[in-house]
């Protein structure tokens, strides 16, 4: 109703320049009739727009509209409002415009539109002879440092200092945060520094500035330069530094922080305590931080949020949930940064169903539009294992950022869904998306899983082309795609080639050595490793150990495991304990093994004794497989996978009857054994082979080509291990043993490529001894070299031989 009634010409028009300028100093005599007008009251009372919308007919009805009391009041209201249009239409018809006006809209201008119309009504006023005030420079330097334009910034800084303002508190201060704002903090120290007087308000401004440009130190140092200069620290002050002091996690600092707080009486003081808190959180005090929060009389929506985010950061999602529902039973709105904490809650839960809810709280919230909340939920929904839900929220968002897709690609990638995972980068590519580092430690990963060398090499080309190649993280993850697709050489060059290597870097060198078999090689890394500055982690000795154990250097695994504690203060996590229990019976040491376990200082987990049941598959040692199998179906596994493992112990023994009862147990708790699928690349296409089955276009030659290749490795020595299959003919268990998913993979490998060139095969799950035995005679009779990188690690059969040593 409003945009019709009010009808001034638009902006656009040329403004014709006043003869004079209005000053502060000038007042406009307001009758008393106007002044206590009962729309002026009203109008003077309003809280919000639509109450200025419905006031506004009656200003016109009863003549007021033209009075110097009205238009200044409603240009203001329209201003706090953000209605800028509004504001301009009732500027442009008064004749007689004062200069407060001018620096009115000029407000607007900044808070509610576009620097450029800000500016461009900044040229206007000197156009019209008004004479800028030192508040109109504050108000434009502000928004030049929260949008960045640090070019535009200098021009509003050279205005003030010709227009004499270059020794004004205020609006050096206004300087001294734009160079802060813009990342460049030694300009605005310099700006500061050259100050001949500072307020509070300055000291905290440039200590704002280094905290925030990560520069905690400097920031430090600042507060006591300050109060060495009679400047005593307020509740910004300390506000500001906190999160500094977090950052470098200096506690002790912070409870120095903590006890000025208290002398000073700030603790009363909710965004002094909500930062005190925080503070405390990051430093991995949450206990402390939960303390502050208790005992605080009141609490802001920032309050709660920090006290979720502390939980999630460390690692208690479950008592960041707890918050969260409290914050809710107590009527406290969630923001969203509330519903990204919830959700990342939920993530690190698994919680799907307490993430849903968090989703729809969003969309009651309004905040699908939000893409920072729709990230959040995507991550959330793809570390549920929900990613489908996740491909829906990421299609429903229109303003994808860059973030959206990292997080859809990751999410498809932790999922095992490598296809829509690199279908999804191609589609980002497309749409002139340029990946950042997180995008290609997403979807590399992604292609080592697919363990093809030719797309690892296309992408490690794209990385080069794309001037990533210099990141250490980009460069750790193409290090472990190409160890994983097996090229280890090619692993080890890049390695060497690298400048800076983080502790990331080492483990996935250590690792990819250590599943090639090449265990001397991993430890004499590891040693390297040693030598330098960068310290080895818990993932590092996981890496060593396994190392250790596919390669069978007990004793070396034994003095590692020994050392991670002893030297650097390591103390062995469950995967260390299992990596152990592999190591030894792997190695035939059974009942050592089955001794470690009963010593451990926790209760075995499912990967223990799982390494356990595993070893006594390969020794056939059914007393300690039974016992495994006692302790490990107590945890209940949700896989078939250890049922299957038992079966197979019980097969080799030829204990059917047993063999039988595990399958009804399966069966009863809807169990089931993951089919083995062993993938080929051939001409840009990966093929994919489950064992026993006949779909695959070339089905008929592949089997018709075994077993002309089963009479050929038959004659050069090789014998058929059918131990454990049962109650069926031996030529029927040959043929079973003989359409495993690896062995249909490699016949139509050796029939669709040209001599000499190697196959390359990637299996699900780990290569059966009569399969491992075959392919090292199926290499020698054809003379082909074939890699089989299988759930555990790499094989590479050459002239019969295994560079595993028989020993995996």
């Amino acid at each position: 109703m409003s945009s019709r009634i009010l009808t001034p010409p638009p902006l656009a028009t040329t403004p014709t320049p006043k003869p004079h300028s209005h000053t502060l100093s000038q007042r406009t005599q307001i009758p008393l009739h106007v002044y206590k007008h009962p729309t002026a009251i009203l109008l003077e009372l309003s809280t919000s727009i639509k109450e200025v919308y419905q006031i506004l007919p009656h200003i016109i009805k009863t003549s007021l509209y033209s009075e110097h009391l009205f238009q200044t009041k409603l240009l203001s209201l329209f201003c706090n409002h953000g209605c800028i249009s509004e504001a301009a239409r009732v500027f442009e018809p008064i004749e007689d415009k004062a200069d407060v006006l001018y620096y009115t809209l000029l407000k607007g201008y900044a808070k509610n539109s576009s620097l450029e119309e800000a500016l461009s009504f900044f040229v206007r006023m000197k156009v019209d002879n008004v004479k800028p005030v030192v508040y109109n420079f504050t108000y434009l330097l502000k928004v030049c440092g929260d949008k960045g334009e640090l070019r535009r910034g200098k021009e509003i800084h050279g205005q003030l200092i010709k227009h004499g303002f270059s020794s004004n508190v205020f609006a050096m201060t206004g300087v001294v945060n734009l160079y802060a704002k813009c990342r460049q903090i030694e300009e605005a120290y310099k700006m500061f520094d050259r100050m001949p007087e500072r307020d509070l308000v300055s000291w905290n401004t440039i200590i704002s500035g280094f905290a925030q440009n990560g520069l905690a130190k400097l920031a430090l140092g600042l507060v006591v330069r300050m109060r060495e200069e009679g400047q005593r620290p307020d509740s910004i002050t300390l506000v500001s530094i906190l999160p500094a002091v977090a950052d470098m996690g200096l506690v002790k600092i912070g409870k120095a922080v903590h006890g000025y707080v208290i002398r000073a009486g700030f603790e009363g003081l909710v965004n002094v305590n909500t930062a005190l808190l925080d503070m405390y959180s990051k430093c991995r005090f949450i206990g402390i931080g939960r303390l502050i929060f208790d005992g605080m009389k009141q609490r802001t929506a920032v309050s709660w949020n920090s006290m979720i985010d502390g939980y999630v950061q460390s690692g208690n999602a479950e008592e960041a949930m707890v918050i969260f529902q409290k914050m809710l039973d107590e009527g406290v709105q969630p923001t969203d940064v509330t519903i990204m904490g919830a959700a990342h809650a939920c993530a690190d839960l698994g919680d799907v169903d307490r993430g849903t809810f968090v989703h729809k709280l969003s969309d009651k919230l309004k905040l699908g539009s939000n893409v920072s909340v729709m990230n959040s939920l995507i991550s959330m929904y793809s570390k549920c294992k929900r990613v489908d839900i996740a491909a829906g929220t990421f299609k429903k968002l229109r303003q994808k950022t860059l973030v959206s897709w990292n997080a859809m690609i990751l999410g498809f990638a932790q999922n095992g869904r490598v296809n829509d995972a690199l279908n999804y980068f191609y589609e980002m590519h497309s749409q002139n998306i340029r990946p950042d580092t997180f995008t290609m430690v997403s979807v590399i990963p992604a292609l080592a899983e697919l363990s093809v060398t030719r797309l690892a090499k296309w992408i490690h080309g794209f990385c080069i082309r794309s001037c990533l190649d210099g990141d250490v993280f980009v460069m750790t993850a193409l290090v472990d795609m190409y160890a994983k697709c097996g090229a280890i050489h090619i692993a080890r060059k890049l390695f060497d080639m690298m400048n800076e290597r983080h502790v990331t870097t080492w483990n996935a060198m250590i690792d990819g050595y250590g599943t090639h078999g090449l265990g001397k090689a991993a430890l004499e890394l590891f040693n390297e490793m040693k030598q330098g500055t960068i310290k080895p982690n818990d993932v590092t000795f996981l890496c060593v150990l396994s190392a250790c154990s596919h390669s069978g250097m007990v004793e070396e695994g034994l003095d590692y495991f020994t050392s991670m504690k002893r030297d650097y203060g390591i103390e062995p996590a469950m995967d260390h304990y299992g990596a152990m229990v592999d190591l030894l019976g792997r190695a035939g040491r059974l009942d050592e093994a089955w001794n470690f376990i009963q010593k451990m200082p926790s209760e075995p987990e499912i990967n223990v004794y799982g390494a356990m049941l595993g070893a006594c598959k390969i020794h056939k040692n059914v007393e300690l497989a039974e016992k495994a199998a006692d302790k490990l179906f107590a945890l209940d596994p949700n896989e078939g996978g250890y049922h299957v493992l038992l079966a197979n112990v019980y097969a080799t023994a030829s204990m059917w009857g047993k063999v039988a009862k595990v399958r009804s147990v399966m069966k009863k708790k809807g169990l089931q054994k993951t089919p083995g699928c062993s993938v080929v690349e051939l001409r840009n296409e990966v093929h994919s082979f489950y064992s026993g089955t006949t779909n695959h276009p070339q089905s008929q030659k592949i089997y018709a080509f075994l077993e002309e290749l089963g009479d050929k490795i038959k004659a050069a020595g090789y014998v058929p291990d059918t131990s454990s299959i049962h109650d069926v003919e031996d030529d029927v268990k040959e043929q079973l043993n003989g359409t495993h998913s690896e062995r249909l993979a490699i016949a139509f490998g050796l029939l669709n490529t040209s001599h000499g060139t190697p196959i390359h095969i990637r299996k699900n799950l780990r290569v059966c001894g009569d399969c491992h035995n075959a392919t090292k005679y199926i290499s020698l009779v054809t003379g082909r070299e074939i890699i089989v990188r299988d759930m555990q690690r790499f094989h590479h059969f050459k002239n019969g031989t295994c560079s595993c040593g028989d020993y995996w």
